[in-house]
């Protein structure tokens, strides 16, 4: 693996750390009616490639479950961003095989 793939890694395993922290962060703000994450951080936190780790988190501790925003919007972003992965990656092949 060159540097950019090993920045990339560690990229994607800050974000979901973030995005585990904060979810749990909530729930228990939630649970003792403390001041809690706003709902466009939380998306915001998805949005920045932490939507795998927070869907998961958020069905393990049983957060945000029932709201449809959550279950519907996050897997949302997940295939946005899988998407535009496909797509720069088929780009990066394609210029690499017109190269040699």
């Amino acid at each position: 693996m060159d540097v950019l793939g090993y920045i990339l890694l560690s990229y994607f395993v800050v974000a979901s750390v973030v995005a585990v922290g904060i979810t749990i962060y909530d729930k228990k703000a939630a649970m003792h009616n403390e001041k809690r994450v706003p709902e466009k951080v939380l998306f915001l936190v998805a949005a920045l490639s932490g939507c795998v780790a927070m869907y998961i988190t958020m069905h393990l501790i049983h957060h945000k479950t029932r709201h449809l925003s959550f279950m519907v919007g996050i897997p949302a972003i997940f295939a946005a961003e899988l998407m535009i992965a496909i797509f720069i990656l088929i780009q990066l092949l394609s210029q690499a095989s017109q190269s040699t």
